[in-house]
């Protein structure tokens, strides 16, 4: 069985998106970025899936919640993996994005060892690390 090693990164930062990107890179992973949720929706209409979408909430254009729930409301994307990764850190948050439908919740600051706990928490294979160069 092949590992499906494409994730999607959704950030308004750059910043954050290389970081985000550099650590699923060091995982083994092949992160592609975008800035906003309508660039996220884009992704998935036109390109293969992703295992995982890594997606900030606070962003300009369509917000990670409402991405969440766009994502979740289309059945064929159901198997994708979704992980809040943000700096909003309240509990209601956190609540009110997984009954939207996230997998999972990050707050910023994070570290690579994070992101792979939560991966390994929802079963995502973690492909055979690459050197990042």
């Amino acid at each position: 069985m092949e590992i499906n090693k494409r994730t999607l990164v959704v950030d308004d930062s750059r910043v954050i998106r290389t970081i985000v990107g550099r650590a699923l890179q060091e995982l083994g992973f092949q992160p592609v970025e975008a800035s906003n949720g309508r660039d996220a929706l884009e992704h998935l209409q036109k390109e293969d899936l992703p295992s995982v979408i890594m997606v900030d909430w606070n962003m300009p254009e369509m917000n990670g919640l409402d991405m969440v729930r766009t994502v979740r409301a289309n059945p064929a994307w159901a198997d994708v993996r979704l992980i809040m990764i943000t700096s909003e850190n309240e509990l209601e948050r956190v609540q009110t994005a997984l009954e939207a439908g996230a997998d999972e919740y990050i707050m910023k600051p994070f570290t690579k060892e994070m992101i792979q706990e939560k991966l390994d928490l929802l079963g995502v294979p973690i492909p055979s690390p690459t050197p990042v160069i």
